[in-house]
């Protein structure tokens, strides 16, 4: 495993396509699990530990704004591997940027909806119109340094570990459920709304 970290920092690491579909396929999975965890536990807590909120819009338990968020940071930081600093600003940047246009557009175009509202949360400081706060910002790039400097290494361990036939089709098995349940909940809504 160390050494498979450090040819990963090092940009030295050699994966087939099928590994790098495979790695993709898992991290989208694990990063909306991931997300609708920390949803699940922050929104108990913003409720005064009364009331268990079960988040996203699907039947699975994933929010599919941090699968998105989590291509988002492996494509900008890919090569600013060397600098955690760095690391931590690009991804609360344009995690930041993700999360406020996605809540702005989904405000504006389906009628008023909106999936999160900080304006009626705790710890919300630095609140921009309710679709973004540092808060969350900052919690994108603590969690982006998890993503790149453990799960991102840990899959490609795996990746290397595991017959790669057999990690690809359930990385893919794993995702295809996932974007089946995304699927299906977007068919669902536009049938009956």
């Amino acid at each position: 495993m160390k050494k498979i970290f450090k040819d990963y920092i090092d940009n030295n690491i050699k994966l087939t396509k099928y590994q790098i579909i495979g790695i993709f396929c898992l991290i989208f999975v694990i990063s909306g699990v991931f997300g609708w965890v920390y949803e699940f536990i922050f929104y108990f807590f913003n409720s005064g530990m009364e009331v268990f909120y079960y988040r996203g819009a699907n039947f699975l338990p994933w929010i599919n704004i941090y699968a998105t968020g989590s291509f988002i940071i492996i494509l900008l930081t890919y090569k600013l591997k060397k600098h955690p600093l760095l690391v931590f600003l690009v991804s609360s940047i344009s995690t930041g940027i993700l999360e406020y246009f996605s809540g702005y557009f989904m405000y504006k175009f389906q009628n008023g909806i909106r999936c999160w509202n900080y304006n009626t949360e705790i710890f919300n400081f630095g609140n921009i119109d309710g679709f973004v706060c540092l808060r969350s910002v900052f919690f994108f790039g603590l969690s982006a340094l998890f993503l790149v400097y453990i799960l991102m290494p840990f899959c490609i361990y795996l990746s290397n570990k595991i017959n790669k036939k057999v990690f690809l089709v359930i990385s893919i098995l794993l995702f295809s459920v996932f974007l089946f349940d995304e699927l299906y909940n977007l068919a669902f809504y536009k049938i009956f709304n």
